[in-house]
Protein backbone atom coordinates (compact mmCIF):
# COMPACT_ATOMS: atom_id res chain seq x y z
CA UNK A 1 0.00 0.00 0.00
CA UNK A 2 1.60 3.12 -1.17
CA UNK A 3 2.83 5.17 2.11
CA UNK A 4 2.39 2.31 4.24
CA UNK A 5 6.36 2.01 5.23
CA UNK A 6 6.34 5.88 6.31
CA UNK A 7 2.94 5.51 8.20
CA UNK A 8 5.05 3.65 10.39
CA UNK A 9 6.98 6.87 11.75
CA UNK A 10 3.57 8.13 13.58
CA UNK A 11 2.69 4.79 14.59
CA UNK A 12 2.10 3.65 18.41
CA UNK A 13 0.57 0.33 18.00
CA UNK A 14 -2.64 -0.84 16.86
CA UNK A 15 -3.94 -1.73 13.40
CA UNK A 16 -4.86 0.63 10.39
CA UNK A 17 -8.47 -0.28 10.49
CA UNK A 18 -11.30 2.79 10.28
CA UNK A 19 -14.90 2.21 10.83
CA UNK A 20 -16.99 1.89 8.17
CA UNK A 21 -18.41 4.25 5.79
CA UNK A 22 -21.21 6.47 7.45
CA UNK A 23 -20.19 5.52 11.17
CA UNK A 24 -19.07 9.05 11.73
CA UNK A 25 -20.83 12.14 10.68
CA UNK A 26 -23.60 14.99 10.18
CA UNK A 27 -26.58 15.66 8.78
CA UNK A 28 -25.04 18.80 5.96
CA UNK A 29 -25.07 22.06 7.10
CA UNK A 30 -23.42 24.71 5.33
CA UNK A 31 -22.42 27.22 7.78
CA UNK A 32 -21.81 30.93 6.93
CA UNK A 33 -19.03 32.38 9.65
CA UNK A 34 -16.19 30.45 11.64
CA UNK A 35 -14.02 31.98 14.78
CA UNK A 36 -11.42 30.31 17.06
CA UNK A 37 -11.61 31.11 20.65
CA UNK A 38 -8.24 32.08 22.15
CA UNK A 39 -9.09 33.11 26.37
CA UNK A 40 -7.33 36.67 27.94
CA UNK A 41 -5.33 35.09 30.67
CA UNK A 42 -5.01 38.48 32.22
CA UNK A 43 -9.00 38.84 32.85
CA UNK A 44 -10.64 38.05 35.56
CA UNK A 45 -12.38 34.42 35.19
CA UNK A 46 -15.27 36.48 36.27
CA UNK A 47 -15.37 38.81 33.41
CA UNK A 48 -13.38 37.37 31.35
CA UNK A 49 -13.99 37.71 27.56
CA UNK A 50 -13.10 35.88 24.70
CA UNK A 51 -10.16 37.18 22.05
CA UNK A 52 -10.80 35.45 18.19
CA UNK A 53 -8.05 34.46 16.29
CA UNK A 54 -10.91 34.24 13.09
CA UNK A 55 -12.87 37.34 11.96
CA UNK A 56 -16.60 36.48 11.81
CA UNK A 57 -17.78 36.26 8.11
CA UNK A 58 -19.62 34.87 5.54
CA UNK A 59 -18.42 31.79 3.08
CA UNK A 60 -20.50 31.61 -0.10
CA UNK A 61 -19.94 28.02 -1.74
CA UNK A 62 -20.07 27.62 -5.15
CA UNK A 63 -22.16 24.95 -6.85
CA UNK A 64 -19.37 22.32 -6.81
CA UNK A 65 -18.60 23.09 -3.05
CA UNK A 66 -21.70 22.52 -2.12
CA UNK A 67 -22.45 19.52 -4.17
CA UNK A 68 -19.19 18.30 -2.18
CA UNK A 69 -20.75 19.48 1.18
CA UNK A 70 -24.18 17.47 0.46
CA UNK A 71 -22.58 14.22 -0.94
CA UNK A 72 -19.72 14.03 1.67
CA UNK A 73 -20.21 15.56 4.71
CA UNK A 74 -22.44 12.74 6.46
CA UNK A 75 -19.22 10.44 5.62
CA UNK A 76 -16.31 13.25 6.83
CA UNK A 77 -17.26 15.64 8.89
CA UNK A 78 -17.34 14.87 12.37
CA UNK A 79 -20.57 16.81 14.71
CA UNK A 80 -18.70 17.95 17.39
CA UNK A 81 -20.19 21.63 17.60
CA UNK A 82 -22.85 22.68 20.50
CA UNK A 83 -25.37 23.26 17.38
CA UNK A 84 -25.41 23.73 13.55
CA UNK A 85 -24.27 27.07 13.14
CA UNK A 86 -21.99 26.98 16.00
CA UNK A 87 -18.56 26.33 16.66
CA UNK A 88 -18.12 25.79 20.11
CA UNK A 89 -17.53 22.38 21.17
CA UNK A 90 -20.53 20.12 22.40
CA UNK A 91 -20.50 19.33 25.84
CA UNK A 92 -19.27 15.83 26.78
CA UNK A 93 -17.19 15.57 23.66
CA UNK A 94 -13.13 14.77 24.64
CA UNK A 95 -10.67 14.29 22.18
CA UNK A 96 -9.24 10.78 23.81
CA UNK A 97 -7.87 7.62 22.86
CA UNK A 98 -11.36 6.42 23.11
CA UNK A 99 -13.10 8.64 20.82
CA UNK A 100 -10.52 7.79 18.36
CA UNK A 101 -10.79 4.51 18.57
CA UNK A 102 -14.17 4.87 17.20
CA UNK A 103 -13.58 7.41 14.78
CA UNK A 104 -10.17 5.67 13.80
CA UNK A 105 -9.84 2.30 14.86
CA UNK A 106 -7.83 1.06 17.62
CA UNK A 107 -4.34 2.19 18.28
CA UNK A 108 -3.85 4.36 14.87
CA UNK A 109 -2.08 7.31 15.88
CA UNK A 110 -3.80 10.67 14.80
CA UNK A 111 -2.26 14.05 13.71
CA UNK A 112 -4.09 17.05 14.10
CA UNK A 113 -3.72 19.92 11.56
CA UNK A 114 -5.28 23.18 12.79
CA UNK A 115 -6.12 25.41 9.86
CA UNK A 116 -6.33 23.81 6.73
CA UNK A 117 -7.03 26.24 4.21
CA UNK A 118 -8.06 24.36 1.10
CA UNK A 119 -7.14 20.95 2.77
CA UNK A 120 -4.22 19.96 -0.14
CA UNK A 121 -1.80 19.37 2.90
CA UNK A 122 -3.78 17.35 5.03
CA UNK A 123 -5.18 15.27 1.85
CA UNK A 124 -2.17 14.55 0.62
CA UNK A 125 -0.58 13.63 3.77
CA UNK A 126 -3.41 11.19 4.04
CA UNK A 127 -3.43 9.70 1.04
CA UNK A 128 0.44 9.58 1.85
CA UNK A 129 0.12 7.82 5.03
CA UNK A 130 -2.82 5.51 5.09
CA UNK A 131 -2.52 4.07 7.86
CA UNK A 132 -2.46 7.23 9.87
CA UNK A 133 -5.57 9.00 10.85
CA UNK A 134 -5.68 12.61 10.31
CA UNK A 135 -8.38 15.64 11.55
CA UNK A 136 -8.30 18.72 9.93
CA UNK A 137 -9.69 21.93 11.72
CA UNK A 138 -10.86 24.22 9.79
CA UNK A 139 -13.26 27.33 10.58
CA UNK A 140 -14.49 28.58 6.93
CA UNK A 141 -16.97 27.10 5.14
CA UNK A 142 -15.01 27.04 1.63
CA UNK A 143 -12.07 25.67 3.06
CA UNK A 144 -14.27 22.69 4.68
CA UNK A 145 -16.10 21.92 1.79
CA UNK A 146 -13.24 21.70 -0.52
CA UNK A 147 -11.45 19.33 1.88
CA UNK A 148 -14.44 17.20 2.42
CA UNK A 149 -14.11 17.16 -1.58
CA UNK A 150 -10.39 15.79 -1.25
CA UNK A 151 -11.33 13.22 0.90
CA UNK A 152 -14.21 11.80 -1.14
CA UNK A 153 -13.00 12.39 -4.47
CA UNK A 154 -9.61 10.22 -3.48
CA UNK A 155 -11.58 7.84 -0.61
CA UNK A 156 -9.28 9.06 2.31
CA UNK A 157 -11.24 6.88 5.24
CA UNK A 158 -8.42 8.09 7.67
CA UNK A 159 -9.29 11.69 6.92
CA UNK A 160 -12.21 13.61 9.20
CA UNK A 161 -12.79 17.18 9.22
CA UNK A 162 -14.24 19.18 12.19
CA UNK A 163 -15.68 22.72 12.23
CA UNK A 164 -14.90 23.74 15.77
CA UNK A 165 -12.91 26.31 17.47
CA UNK A 166 -9.81 24.34 17.64
CA UNK A 167 -8.61 26.07 21.63
CA UNK A 168 -11.76 24.88 22.55
CA UNK A 169 -10.94 21.38 20.89
CA UNK A 170 -7.79 21.06 22.50
CA UNK A 171 -8.92 22.01 26.17
CA UNK A 172 -10.68 18.93 26.27
CA UNK A 173 -8.22 16.80 24.47
CA UNK A 174 -7.30 13.49 26.38
CA UNK A 175 -3.64 13.20 27.87
CA UNK A 176 -1.18 11.92 24.69
CA UNK A 177 -4.10 11.29 22.55
CA UNK A 178 -2.53 12.99 19.70
CA UNK A 179 1.19 12.19 18.04
CA UNK A 180 1.30 15.02 16.25
CA UNK A 181 -0.35 18.91 15.76
CA UNK A 182 0.48 20.94 12.53
CA UNK A 183 -0.18 24.71 12.66
CA UNK A 184 0.79 25.74 8.93
CA UNK A 185 0.34 29.49 8.23
CA UNK A 186 -1.57 30.76 10.86
CA UNK A 187 -3.18 34.24 10.49
CA UNK A 188 -0.80 36.66 11.29
CA UNK A 189 -2.53 39.78 12.72
CA UNK A 190 -0.10 41.95 11.37
CA UNK A 191 -1.02 45.35 13.46
CA UNK A 192 0.26 45.84 16.69
CA UNK A 193 -2.85 45.88 18.30
CA UNK A 194 -4.54 42.93 17.02
CA UNK A 195 -1.17 40.28 18.22
CA UNK A 196 -3.57 39.17 21.11
CA UNK A 197 -5.49 37.57 18.60
CA UNK A 198 -2.56 35.19 17.19
CA UNK A 199 -3.11 31.67 17.46
CA UNK A 200 -0.30 30.61 19.22
CA UNK A 201 -0.24 31.09 22.83
CA UNK A 202 0.89 30.00 25.81
CA UNK A 203 -2.97 28.78 26.95
CA UNK A 204 -2.86 26.50 23.39
CA UNK A 205 1.08 25.50 23.95
CA UNK A 206 -0.51 23.81 27.40
CA UNK A 207 -3.35 22.40 25.85
CA UNK A 208 -1.34 21.50 23.03
CA UNK A 209 1.95 19.54 25.37
CA UNK A 210 -1.02 17.56 27.28
CA UNK A 211 -2.76 16.07 24.01
CA UNK A 212 0.48 14.81 22.59
CA UNK A 213 2.14 13.54 25.25
CA UNK A 214 5.77 12.99 26.06
CA UNK A 215 7.58 13.01 22.85
CA UNK A 216 4.56 14.48 20.25
CA UNK A 217 5.73 17.22 17.68
CA UNK A 218 4.17 20.58 17.40
CA UNK A 219 4.94 21.86 13.99
CA UNK A 220 4.67 25.49 12.77
CA UNK A 221 5.46 27.29 9.63
CA UNK A 222 5.07 31.00 9.20
CA UNK A 223 6.03 33.13 6.34
CA UNK A 224 5.84 36.79 8.48
CA UNK A 225 9.03 36.79 10.58
CA UNK A 226 7.54 39.09 13.21
CA UNK A 227 5.33 36.06 13.98
CA UNK A 228 8.11 33.99 14.07
CA UNK A 229 9.48 36.28 17.12
CA UNK A 230 6.43 35.77 18.33
CA UNK A 231 6.25 31.62 18.04
CA UNK A 232 9.75 31.91 19.68
CA UNK A 233 8.93 34.00 22.75
CA UNK A 234 5.74 31.80 23.39
CA UNK A 235 7.77 28.58 22.75
CA UNK A 236 11.42 28.80 23.46
CA UNK A 237 11.12 29.55 27.11
CA UNK A 238 8.62 26.51 27.80
CA UNK A 239 9.68 23.75 30.23
CA UNK A 240 7.44 21.43 28.45
CA UNK A 241 8.43 21.76 25.26
CA UNK A 242 11.93 20.92 23.36
CA UNK A 243 13.06 23.27 19.99
CA UNK A 244 14.55 20.49 18.04
CA UNK A 245 15.73 23.54 14.89
CA UNK A 246 18.79 23.02 13.77
CA UNK A 247 19.15 26.16 11.58
CA UNK A 248 20.12 29.00 12.93
CA UNK A 249 17.70 32.28 11.72
CA UNK A 250 18.43 36.10 12.64
CA UNK A 251 15.13 38.10 13.68
CA UNK A 252 14.48 41.63 15.20
CA UNK A 253 14.10 41.23 18.81
CA UNK A 254 11.32 43.46 18.73
CA UNK A 255 7.75 43.98 17.00
CA UNK A 256 6.65 45.72 14.31
CA UNK A 257 3.44 46.16 13.07
CA UNK A 258 1.55 46.63 9.44
CA UNK A 259 2.90 50.29 9.18
CA UNK A 260 6.41 49.71 11.32
CA UNK A 261 7.38 46.50 9.38
CA UNK A 262 9.74 48.89 6.93
CA UNK A 263 12.00 49.54 10.86
CA UNK A 264 12.28 45.59 11.05
CA UNK A 265 15.94 45.92 9.59
CA UNK A 266 17.33 48.86 11.92
CA UNK A 267 16.13 47.11 15.06
CA UNK A 268 18.46 44.83 16.90
CA UNK A 269 18.30 41.55 15.61
CA UNK A 270 19.39 37.95 17.70
CA UNK A 271 20.03 34.24 16.74
CA UNK A 272 17.10 31.79 17.19
CA UNK A 273 17.11 28.20 16.50
CA UNK A 274 14.07 26.92 13.37
CA UNK A 275 14.07 23.56 11.79
CA UNK A 276 14.58 22.80 7.60
CA UNK A 277 11.36 22.97 6.24
CA UNK A 278 9.00 19.92 7.04
CA UNK A 279 9.09 17.40 4.06
CA UNK A 280 5.40 16.13 5.04
CA UNK A 281 4.11 19.39 4.01
CA UNK A 282 3.01 19.94 0.01
CA UNK A 283 3.98 23.01 -1.15
CA UNK A 284 0.18 24.56 -1.48
CA UNK A 285 -0.60 27.81 -3.56
CA UNK A 286 -0.68 30.06 -0.54
CA UNK A 287 3.14 29.27 0.38
CA UNK A 288 4.11 29.32 -3.31
CA UNK A 289 2.78 32.84 -3.27
CA UNK A 290 4.79 33.91 -0.24
CA UNK A 291 8.31 32.78 -1.69
CA UNK A 292 7.34 34.21 -4.90
CA UNK A 293 6.65 37.56 -2.48
CA UNK A 294 10.50 37.27 -1.46
CA UNK A 295 8.90 36.08 2.41
CA UNK A 296 11.50 33.68 4.63
CA UNK A 297 9.69 30.73 5.41
CA UNK A 298 9.90 29.62 8.95
CA UNK A 299 9.29 26.04 9.93
CA UNK A 300 9.48 25.50 13.98
CA UNK A 301 9.35 21.72 15.03
CA UNK A 302 8.83 21.34 18.94
CA UNK A 303 9.31 18.05 20.65
CA UNK A 304 6.89 17.88 23.55
CA UNK A 305 9.44 16.74 27.01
Amino acid sequence: MPGAARADSFRRGGSGDVPPEGTVGRVPHPLQWGSVTIHDDAAPAARRRPILSFVRRSGRLDDRLRRAWDRYSGRFLLDLSSRPGALDVRDGIRLDRAFIDRVWGRGVPLVVEIGTGQGENVAAAAREHPGVGFLALEVYDPGVAHTLLLAGRDGLDNLRVAQVNAPELFAVAGEGAVREVWTFFPDPWPKMRHHKRRLVQPTLAGDVRRALGMGGMWRLATDIDDYALHVHEVMDGRDDFENLGGLTVSLPTEHVGKGTADEAAGLPHADFAESPRFAGRVLTNFERKGLEAGRTIHDFTYRAV
